[in-house]
């Protein structure tokens, strides 16, 4: 079972389109283990997306993801980072399959609504600047019986 940190960016906050957004995920099977609205500050931003400070975009980026408050969600499943990567669509709204999140909600290539770890590595480090300890829940989903198939004695 993987964890992922997915981000409802301005633009899907804005839209009004997060509970759409966070049924999309349930509704596939992944568990909301972790959820809040919150405003992204300068330095946070800075510091999420250092690996793009020598791009010509990223000046941009960090005023986007800090003018209007975002969603944070921690999803897990089996398989979570690749599953919610492949719902999130290709990166720019306008080149985004229909039936992905992008794809049926985006046009744009500056405004892509949602953000998706792309590994675990990256994973565990985003959860751990927008939560907290004890922020990302564990806890039963009684109804996992009928979303992995366990009668083998592992998920599948």
């Amino acid at each position: 079972m993987e964890t992922t940190l997915i981000i409802l960016k301005p633009d899907a906050v804005q839209r009004g389109l997060t509970g759409q957004i966070i049924s999309r995920f349930e509704n596939k099977g992944l568990q909301v283990v972790g959820m809040k609205l919150m405003q992204i500050s300068q330095q946070l931003a800075a510091t999420h997306y250092e690996a793009h400070q020598s791009k010509p975009f990223y000046a941009g980026l960090v005023k986007f993801m800090t003018s209007s408050p975002v969603v944070v969600m921690a999803l897990k499943g089996n398989g979570a980072i690749t599953i919610a990567r492949n719902m999130m669509g290709a990166t720019f709204g306008s080149k985004a399959n229909p039936g992905t999140i992008r794809g049926d909600f985006g046009v744009s290539n500056s405004f892509n609504l949602i953000h998706g770890s792309d590994s675990p590595e990256a994973a565990e480090r985003e959860l751990k600047l927008f939560f907290a300890p004890g922020e990302v829940l564990t806890w039963p989903r009684h109804g996992d019986q009928w979303i992995y198939d366990m009668s083998g004695g592992k998920i599948e």
